[in-house]
Order: structure tokens, then C-alpha cells, then sequence
């Protein structure tokens, strides 16, 4: 009996002690990587709730964005969430609004973390 309870209470340490470590990793500085991408600027409110895009939504999605509907790029069924550096951010609307639902070329910094992608913008220009 002692000798499960030793086991099982070793077992729980490590499992705790692997949390713990990706916990850490989770929180610490994001690796990222300078890159250039060309992608459409979507209103993620309605390209995931009706499905709707393209030239046609333009005005919508400028609407949705002054209404603090966020606006991100879509690249090959890939989502890049605009973030900031600053604490606290800056959000990207401002920046990406007249780009809405068109197609731009950015260049900036790429963090990936838990599955997620997001960019730094540091340059966008209309494709």
C-alpha cells in the first residue's frame, strides 16, 4: 500500500511538474520571426459568422471595424491576428480599416503560441 501510495504520489509531481513547465513556456517571450505576407483583410465577425467577404462586404466590413469589430488578414485558411508590442496595446483597426477586404502585402514580426498566429505590422501596402 505505502509502496502505490509512493508511486502515485511521484506520478502526480511530474504531472504537475510538466504543467508547471509548459505553463512557463506559455508565458514567456514568443519567438518571432520577421516575414513578408500577402493576405485579405477580413472583418472576423462576419467572414466567421456569415461567411461573408470580398470587395461586395468592403463597406460592412469598415463599418464593423469603427464598431470595434476586429479586423484581421487571411492567408490560405490561416487567421493573423493583428497584435501590438506596446503594454498596453494598440489596437489595429485604425491601421488596417482603408485596407478593408482588400488584399495587402505586410511585413512584420510573426508570433506563433498555442496554435495561434498573430503579426506585428511594421509596413502594409495595397497588393
Amino acid at each position: 500500500m505505502r509502496k502505490n501510495l509512493l508511486v502515485v504520489t511521484g506520478a502526480l509531481f511530474l504531472a504537475v511538474a510538466g504543467v508547471s513547465s509548459a505553463a512557463a513556456q506559455e508565458t514567456g517571450e514568443a519567438a518571432k520571426k520577421d516575414v513578408t505576407i500577402t493576405a485579405d483583410v477580413i472583418d472576423l465577425s462576419c467572414k466567421l459568422v456569415h461567411g461573408l467577404s470580398g470587395p461586395d462586404h468592403r463597406m460592412c466590413a469598415q463599418v464593423c471595424a469603427d464598431k470595434g469589430i476586429p479586423l484581421a488578414l487571411y492567408k490560405d485558411g490561416e487567421v493573423y491576428i493583428p497584435v501590438s508590442q506596446g503594454m498596453p496595446g494598440d489596437g489595429s483597426n485604425e491601421l488596417l480599416r482603408p485596407f478593408a477586404e482588400q488584399t495587402v502585402q505586410v511585413k512584420g514580426k510573426l508570433i506563433e503560441r498555442g496554435g495561434m498566429k498573430a503579426i506585428v505590422i511594421e509596413d502594409i501596402k495595397k497588393s
